[in-house]
């Protein structure tokens, strides 16, 4: 690395006869500097003055061979020390700011002599000197300035009031003129050393004197004083052999709406949030620090809440996202909890616990609540609460329920579960808290979406939006056209608590008691399935839980286990509505409950590859979508280099119908634009296809999407507000984008993310078993009748009805489910283990005795067929349909 030198430069450097500025005057002459050693030589209290001080660092500089010249003047006259520089070396390249006098006393004793001469010296010779030299810096566009600050007054100290308060106006003269210079080539920057010298002699003890010399601060000086440093409005800490840039940080503190009165018991609620330096910022000029006010103006008028609820800050808050996993098992201890199979030789329910049923084991659609509340208790448990709500337990209660199963809850599952706070009402006696959560499978596709509505007492009255007003799930004037009575068991909701609900309320009678209930009482969920599947008993299409679409309820009174339910039902056009009392007390405590169905049972899509990029629609769709918009910001940013060093953040879009991922790395040197997740995101932005694609047209405004929940930002979400360069894309050019891709063939791409295709499903098991068998019967019939017998065996597949299948070994046929004789045994097994056991893993015998085997009928036959594992040849599914006759 070659020499930093100043050839040809010219410095001035004030108060140079003495310490620092003695140091630096003599490192830059040294490094070729012609230099302006300006000393007025009073004493460190400002008093008197001396031409010694000047003359002496003058001689010592030429001795060295370098080049300088003397200046007397006080800093006051600035322009003289200036015309000083011009007159002897005809230009002025660089200013250091660093004579300073001491006049130290308690602020009780302090004069007004003390004040006014330390703040001539330090703030206003500061500015007569660089004030005189800036014309200079603008014409030849090229200036160096370095300030000389003071811990005493980034940090304070006794006795030093006025010099702190010096010091901290040296550094904001130098903020401003490091603003006003940049695009001049002017930088500004400041130091806050701790150095022996006169000033500091009074103050530091011996050993800390003699360890702190000026040279060990020069050479920060020097370097910021060089071209080579870009850095301008900089504040460096530096002595001792430590160097540091200091910055200001604050918390990310509390923001309170406009429109609404703010008290000082707003306040003092909030100090905990205000003072929180866990969640702090670095605010790095005047607009980013305005930013959270900026953002308060253009939210608009606050929506209002109190003490209890905050709207603004609670509306829209995004929950963390939760997992959870179910199997058979949990749907089982569900269906107890909620009554199911009171009665163990109701065939009609005992499919809802026996995962081995003949008719095959189907969920309690109700189930659906269960994951979605458990994650949302899970967070509350951990101490994860929406901002703005604060209230406890003892006011919240659970008003109503809906809950929505997009297509049949199969008997096992990995879910994910994403909630937020989607509406919230003034009830005048109290608020109402409406809470989504969307719950996705495995394989990212919506299952499940629940809107859990909180009433809390005591938390309205503020003048809200009060709700929709019209009552809605009204039962007819006719006589039910169904009624079910069960009695509900004295040990029920212990019975429904291992479903995970963990609230004491069901279960401890002291804490109930501190409610004032006189027991425990049963929980609203659990009321909720026991009238749903009395609905289903009587009015399920076909007699089948899978056509169950949705269920709708309110919850007005509590149940105590022990009593009797009555459910009254009503068959209408599109759904069945419903009312729930308890005989004993005839109270009502379910209303305005209703249960839809699907006109036919929904099934899961098998994903597909799409012949499109991110974002883009069906093949031979010539509108523009996301996907062009990407590009568009990609030529946006060719166009524009310097907007990713102005924004310095990455951007993650994760879009949905399609689902598509982008990221926008305005951290990468001049930015980057990529399909996937590319990069760590700043910030997140969630948002449907077609709204990002109104948005960026200018047909939605991107605070409204926010406010009314359709656009997610999460992370860093103050910068979003960088991203307002998205409204400048031009809509022609995203148009010829569209047109020149629709031109070039398409690459095949994950509809998600990546460029991989989406991995094939295994094919099931049970048609190439059935095709396997057919193979070999064809082959050799006779050694599969004599290892088995001339006997008819069915087997069922419970989590796949469709692919169940009998094989008639004294024919030698293989016949679809009902397409063949009469069985002589059954086997019932998931297409798992039926796999499992034909690959030799695992053999039937063990299969059976773990129950992932059902066998009715002659078990000595199923024995003998115990020698089929793992002894035929499946194939890989593509023609396995064709086996069966």
């Amino acid at each position: 690395m070659p020499d930093l030198r100043f050839d040809d430069r010219v410095v001035v450097v004030t108060g140079a006869g003495h310490g620092l500025g003695r140091a630096h005057a003599e490192l830059f002459a040294a490094r070729g500097a012609k230099v302006v050693v300006n000393d007025l030589g009073g004493d460190r209290r400002g008093d008197g003055e001396s031409a010694r001080a000047a003359d002496v660092v003058v001689a010592a500089i030429k001795d060295a061979g370098g080049e300088a010249v003397a200046s007397y003047h006080s800093v006051e006259d600035g322009d003289a020390i200036i015309q000083t520089a011009l007159d002897t070396f005809g230009r002025i390249d660089v200013v250091i700011n660093n004579a300073g006098i001491l006049r130290d006393v308690s602020f009780h004793k302090m004069t007004e002599e003390d004040w006014e001469r330390v703040y001539r010296v330090h703030v206003y010779g500061s500015y007569r000197v660089t004030r005189a030299a800036w014309p200079h810096f603008r014409d030849q566009g090229y200036g160096r300035v370095v300030m000389t600050a003071s811990a005493a007054g980034i940090y304070g100290n006794f006795g030093q009031a006025n010099y702190a308060m010096a010091k901290m106006g040296v550094f904001g003269l130098a903020n401003a003129l490091a603003v006003e210079g940049r695009k001049r080539g002017v930088h500004v920057n400041t130091v806050a050393p701790i150095a022996a010298s006169r000033l500091t002699e009074s103050v530091l003890p011996p050993k800390f004197f003699d360890a702190l010399q000026p040279e060990y601060v020069s050479p920060l000086v020097a370097f910021l004083a060089h071209e080579a440093c870009d850095t301008t409005g900089g504040l460096f800490e530096v002595g001792g052999g430590f160097f540091a840039q200091l910055r200001f940080e604050r918390a990310q503190g509390e923001v309170m709406r406009l429109g609404r009165a703010m008290q000082v018991e707003d306040v003092h609620r909030a100090w905990s949030t205000i003072t929180d330096f866990d969640q702090r910022e670095v605010p790095t000029d005047v607009m980013t620090a305005m930013g959270p006010i900026v953002a308060n103006i253009e939210a608009g008028p606050s929506r209002g809440g109190n003490e209890f609820v905050d709207v603004d800050r609670a509306l829209g808050f995004t929950y963390p996202e939760t997992t959870s996993r179910y199997d058979e098992r949990d749907l089982a201890i569900y269906a107890l909890g909620v009554g199911a199979a009171s009665d163990p030789l109701d065939a009609h329910e005992l499919r809802f616990v026996y995962e081995m049923h003949r008719d095959g084991f189907v969920a309690v659609p109700t189930y659906g609540v269960i994951p979605a509340i458990n994650g949302v208790l899970a967070l509350a448990k951990e101490g994860t609460m929406a901002p703005g709500l604060n209230y406890g337990l003892e006011r919240l209660l659970h008003g109503e329920q809906r809950m929505t199963l997009h297509r049949p809850l199969p008997s096992r599952a990995e879910l994910t579960h994403r909630s937020r706070i989607v509406d919230i009402f003034d009830k005048g006696k109290g608020a109402l808290i409406l809470t989504e959560t969307e719950t996705f499978d495995e394989d990212g596709d919506l299952l499940i979406t629940n809107v859990f509505t909180a009433f809390i007492k005591g938390a309205g009255g503020w003048g809200g939006d009060p709700g929709p007003k019209e009552k809605k799930n009204v039962p007819p004037s006719r006589p039910p056209d169904a009624v079910e009575k069960q009695k509900i068991e004295a040990d029920q909701a212990l019975l429904y608590r291992l479903s995970g609900d963990w609230n004491p309320l069901h279960a401890d009678p002291a804490f109930a008691a501190a409610f004032g209930f006189e027991r425990p009482i049963l929980h609203g969920l659990c009321t909720m399935g026991y009238a749903a599947r009395h609905v289903l008993r009587h009015f399920a299409p076909q007699d089948d839980p899978r056509f169950f679409q949705s269920i709708d309820v309110r919850f007005s009174k509590s149940v105590f286990p022990g009593e009797t339910l009555v459910t009254e039902m009503w068959k209408e056009e599109d759904r069945v509505v419903f009312v729930a009392r308890v005989e004993e007390r005839d109270a009502v405590v379910l209303q305005n409950a209703a249960i839809t169905f699907h006109e036919t049972i929904p099934e899961k899509a098998v994903p597909t590859a799409r012949v499109t990029d991110e974002g883009a629609a069906a093949e031979g769709q010539t509108a523009p979508t996301s996907g062009d918009v990407f590009l568009a910001i990609e030529a946006y940013l060719a166009e524009h280099p310097d907007l990713a060093a102005n924004v310095g953040k990455v951007f993650q879009f994760r879009l949905t119908d399609p689902t598509s991922l982008w990221t926008l790395d305005l951290q990468a040197p001049g930015g980057r634009v990529a399909p996937g997740e590319t990069a760590s995101a700043h910030c997140t932005l969630e948002i449907s296809e077609a709204d990002f694609m109104a948005m960026t047209r200018g047909e939605a405004d991107a605070q409204k999407l926010y406010f009314g929940g359709q656009l997610k930002i999460s992370g860093d979400v103050m910068a979003s507000q960088k991203l307002t360069f998205l409204s400048q894309l031009d809509p022609s050019r995203v148009a010829d984008l569209r047109a020149t891709r629709a031109a070039t063939p398409a690459v095949p791409r994950d509809e998600v993310t990546d460029e991989a295709p989406v991995p094939a499903r295994p094919a099931p098991t049970a048609p190439r078993f059935a095709a396997a068998v057919t193979e070999q019967l064809a082959r050799d019939t006779a050694a599969l009748r004599d290892a088995v017998g001339a006997v008819v065996v069915a087997w069922r597949i419970t989590d796949d009805p469709e692919s169940s299948f009998t094989v008639d070994f004294g024919e030698g046929a293989v016949h679809r489910d009902g397409g063949g004789p009469g069985a002589e045994v059954t086997l019932s097994l998931r297409d798992e283990h039926l796999e499992a056991w034909a690959t030799g893993q695992a053999d039937l015998q063990r299969l059976f005795q773990r129950g992932h085997v059902r066998i009715d009928g002659d078990v000595a036959i199923a024995h003998r067929l115990g020698r089929l594992g793992g002894a035929l040849k499946l194939n890989d599914g593509a023609d396995a349909p064709g086996g069966a006759a």
